[in-house]
């Protein structure tokens, strides 16, 4: 793209009110999910096109899965569902902010409101110590995603 085209899509993306998101190679856009309330920040995982326009129709948080390799309603097990409030993408479209009430109060598939539970500080030694903060849990991921029922 010669020089130029290049200068006014990036203003276009950057300056303009066409959304235009930016997916990776695999088809996927980094989202943060953050507690319209607190500011806290729940989660971070990644949307495909079919996520990104299942949340937007919806009004809930609709991700995908790398790991299942599937499309994933938030909350379709626990019932911990994310009710949107506001959906944000940053400069160059590379990247969605959600802003959600959290139902249930937990995000975390380990049963904690957050799963920002751990901080990291480096000790004396120099290594790096791992501690938890807010790791209290809301509920049993053991009986929450029983296997095979």
């Amino acid at each position: 793209m010669p020089q130029d085209l290049q200068q006014q899509h990036s203003h276009d993306v950057e300056e303009g009110l066409v959304f235009r998101p930016k997916f990776d190679a695999s088809g996927l856009i980094t989202c943060v999910a953050t507690d319209a309330a607190s500011g806290d920040v729940l989660m971070v995982a990644f949307m495909n096109e079919e996520a990104l326009q299942k949340t937007i129709a919806s009004g809930e948080a609709w991700y995908y899965s790398r790991s299942r390799k599937a499309l994933w309603h938030k909350g379709e097990s626990s019932g911990h569902v994310q009710r949107v409030v506001e959906i944000r993408t940053d400069c160059d479209q590379d990247a969605i902010w959600i802003r959600v009430e959290q139902i249930g109060d937990a995000a975390c598939h380990t049963g904690r409101h957050s799963c920002f539970y751990r901080a990291l500080s480096q000790g004396e030694d120099g290594a790096v110590k791992v501690s938890f903060v807010d790791a209290d849990q809301v509920f049993d991921p053991a009986a929450v995603y029983r296997k095979g029922e």
